[in-house]
C-alpha cells in the first residue's frame, strides 16, 4: 500500500510540473522533423519581428531599440511556459499605443511598467484569476481595437509627410497634420507611399497563394509549385524586405549628399545590459522622481495594460488551437506574459503580448513547438549585437508604412452592422468605448467596460418573467432569480395577483433556477405571508434539489411545492391537504 501511494504521489507531482512547464509534454517527443520546421518558422518569425519591434517603439513613443530589447525575451520564456505552438509574445501595435498612453514616451518609466504589469499578470496566474478577462465583452473589445487602429495608423502619417513636432494627443495631432500639410518633405511623402504600396501588393498576393505547408494541389507543376513557395515566403517577409529596400535607398541619397529622408539616426548599440529595472526616475531637469509618484503617475493604465496583455494573447491562442486542434491553459497562458514582462523588465523592455500578425506567419510555415520562438529570439539578438548601425538608416516613413499596414486590418467596420442585426443594444458599449478611446486608451477600456456592466446589471435586475394564466396564474422565471432580480419578480407578483381583484393564487415555475441566496428567501418567506393572510396560494413547482434543499432548511411557513406545473395548479385548485 505504501509503495502504491508513493507511487501516486510521484505521478501526482510529474503531472503537476508539467502543468507549471508545458515544454516537459513535448520534449521527450521531439524529433528532427518539428527541429526542421521550427528552425523555418523561427526564422521567417524573427525577420517579420525585426522590422515591426522598431517600427512599434515609434508608436510606444521610445528609442528604435528599444522594440527589439523587448522582442527576444518572451521567445524563451513562452517555450517554457506557454501552452500553444503558434503564439509568438513581443511588441504589438496596442500594447506600444498604451504605453505611450501611460508612460509618455518615458523610457525608464516603461521600463518599470513592465515589471509591475509582470508582477500583476503573474500573481493573477497564480491566484487562477484569469477567469476576469470574461467580463470584458466583445463589443468593447471592438471597439478598443477599431479606435486603437485608427489612433495608431494616423499618428504615422507625420511619419510618411516628414512632419516633425506635432502633437501627441489624437484630436491635435489631426489638426496639426492637415495644418502643416504643406511643410510635407517630397523625399518622405514619395517614399512612403512607395512603401504602402509594395507592402499592399505583398500582402495581397500572399492571400492569393496557398500557405507554405506542402498542401499545394497535387494537379499543378513542380515548378509552379516552388515558384508559389517562393512567392509566399517573399510575401511573409515583407516588412523586412521593404525596410531593407527603403534602408539601401537613403544609403544612396545620403552617400551623395541629398539629406531628402527622415532617417531613424544614432541609435544605442550591442545588447541591453541585464540589470534591475530601475523603481524611481529622473526628470530633465535633476530631480528625482520616488518609487510610489511614479506608481500613481501610471494611473488606471496599471490596471488597464495588464488585463489588455492577457485578453488580446489569450484571443490569439484560442483562435489558433482552434483552427490547430488543441487546447490551452488561458491561466498558464497568464503566468507565461507575467513572467516574460518581468523578466523583460531586467533587459530594459516594456510591456508585451500575443501578436496576431506574428502568430499568423509562425502558424502558416508549420511551427511544431513553442521552440520556434527560440530561433526568433536568436534573429532579434544577432540584429543588436551586429546590425544596430546599419539601423542608422532606415527611413522613417518606411516604419510607418510597416505600422500602418499591421493596423488596417484591425479597423473591423462590418461588426457594426453584424451588431446592428444581432441586439442593437450591444452598440452602446462598442460606441463608448470608441469614442472615449480618443479621449485617452484606458479611458476608453475602463468607460466601456463600465458600461457592459451596467448593462449585465440591469439584465440581472430585469430577468425575463412570463406570466400565463391557466385558471391560477403561472409566473415563469425564464433568466433565474437572484437576489438584484427579486425585487422586480415581487412587484410583478403583488401587482397581477395579490393585488388583483379578487387575489389570485400563482405558481412560481422554478426549473431556470439554479441557486438561491438569503435575500430571495426573505422576499419569499414575506410573500407567502402576504399570500395567507389574502386566503390565496403560492406554490412551488420544478425546483432543483440543492433549491429545494435551501428552502426546506429555510423552514418557510406555508411553503408548498410540486414536481410539475401541472401538479402545482392541481394543489391551488384545492385538492390538497395543508399537512
Amino acid at each position: 500500500c505504501s509503495s502504491l501511494r508513493r507511487l501516486a504521489q510521484k505521478c501526482c507531482s510529474l503531472s503537476a510540473l508539467r502543468a507549471w512547464l508545458p515544454f516537459l509534454s513535448w520534449l521527450p517527443s521531439y524529433n528532427l522533423r518539428w527541429l526542421q520546421m521550427d528552425l523555418l518558422a523561427g526564422l521567417t518569425v524573427g525577420l517579420t519581428t525585426v522590422p515591426q519591434a522598431l517600427a512599434y517603439a515609434e508608436v510606444a513613443g521610445l528609442p528604435v531599440q528599444y522594440g527589439l530589447y523587448s522582442a527576444f525575451m518572451g521567445g524563451f520564456f513562452y517555450t517554457l511556459l506557454g501552452t500553444s505552438k503558434d503564439v509568438t509574445l513581443g511588441p504589438t501595435a496596442i500594447m506600444s499605443l498604451l504605453c505611450f498612453s501611460v508612460v509618455g514616451g518615458q523610457p525608464h518609466r516603461a521600463v518599470l511598467l513592465s515589471l509591475l504589469c509582470g508582477l500583476i499578470q503573474a500573481g493573477m496566474a497564480l491566484l487562477r484569476l484569469g477567469f476576469l478577462v470574461d467580463f470584458i465583452s466583445f463589443p468593447v473589445i471592438k471597439g478598443f481595437t477599431c479606435a486603437a487602429a485608427i489612433t495608431i495608423g494616423f499618428g504615422q502619417v507625420k511619419n510618411i509627410l516628414g512632419l516633425q513636432g506635432i502633437p501627441q494627443q489624437f484630436f491635435l495631432e489631426v489638426y496639426y497634420t492637415f495644418y502643416r500639410i504643406s511643410e510635407a518633405r517630397i523625399g518622405d511623402v514619395v517614399l512612403g507611399l512607395l512603401c504602402l504600396s509594395l507592402l499592399v501588393m505583398l500582402m495581397l498576393m500572399k492571400k492569393k497563394l496557398v500557405s507554405y505547408d506542402g498542401s499545394t494541389s497535387e494537379t499543378n507543376s513542380r515548378n509552379s509549385t516552388l515558384a508559389g513557395k517562393l512567392v509566399w515566403i517573399v510575401a511573409t517577409m515583407r516588412n523586412a524586405l521593404v525596410v531593407v529596400a527603403a534602408s539601401c535607398i537613403a544609403f544612396s541619397w545620403d552617400a551623395y549628399g541629398h539629406n531628402v529622408f527622415t532617417i531613424t539616426g544614432e541609435i544605442s548599440q550591442g545588447l541591453p545590459p541585464f540589470r534591475p529595472p530601475p523603481t524611481s526616475d529622473i526628470t530633465a531637469n535633476g530631480t528625482i522622481v520616488p518609487f510610489w509618484e511614479v506608481v500613481e503617475g501610471f494611473g488606471g493604465g496599471l490596471a488597464v495594460i495588464p488585463f489588455m496583455g492577457l485578453l488580446e494573447s489569450i484571443a490569439i491562442a484560442k483562435a489558433f488551437a482552434s483552427q490547430n486542434d488543441y487546447r490551452i491553459d488561458a491561466n498558464q497562458e497568464l503566468l507565461a506574459i507575467g513572467v516574460t514582462n518581468i523578466m523583460g523588465s531586467f533587459v530594459s523592455a516594456y510591456p508585451v503580448t500575443g501578436s496576431f500578425g506574428r502568430t499568423a506567419v509562425n502558424s502558416q510555415t508549420g511551427v511544431c513547438t513553442p521552440a520556434g520562438g527560440i530561433i526568433t529570439s536568436m534573429i532579434v539578438l544577432l540584429s543588436l549585437a551586429f546590425l544596430m548601425p546599419a539601423f542608422y538608416y532606415i527611413p522613417k516613413a518606411s516604419l510607418a508604412a510597416v505600422v500602418i499596414c499591421a493596423v488596417a486590418p484591425m479597423v473591423d467596420y462590418p461588426i457594426v452592422a453584424k451588431m446592428w442585426r444581432i441586439r442593437k443594444l450591444d452598440l452602446l458599449p462598442f460606441v463608448v468605448t470608441f469614442l472615449m478611446s480618443f479621449w485617452k486608451v484606458q479611458y476608453g477600456i475602463l468607460g466601456g467596460v463600465a458600461v457592459s456592466a451596467v448593462l449585465l446589471l440591469y439584465n440581472m435586475a430585469r430577468p425575463q418573467i412570463k406570466v400565463t394564466d391557466h385558471g391560477a396564474l403561472v409566473m415563469d422565471l425564464n433568466s433565474g432569480l437572484s437576489f438584484p432580480a427579486m425585487e422586480y419578480a415581487s412587484h410583478i407578483i403583488h401587482t397581477q395577483a395579490l393585488q388583483a381583484n379578487p387575489p389570485r393564487s400563482m405558481v412560481l415555475d422554478c426549473h431556470h433556477i439554479s441557486i438561491i441566496d438569503y435575500t430571495v428567501i426573505s422576499e419569499l418567506r414575506d410573500l407567502l405571508r402576504q399570500f395567507e393572510l389574502r386566503g390565496v396560494r403560492l406554490v412551488f413547482c420544478s425546483l432543483q434539489p440543492s433549491v429545494l434543499k435551501v428552502l426546506l432548511a429555510a423552514d418557510l411557513q406555508g411553503f408548498k411545492y410540486a414536481d410539475s406545473v401541472e401538479a402545482a395548479l392541481h394543489m391551488v385548485s384545492g385538492n390538497w391537504l395543508d399537512d
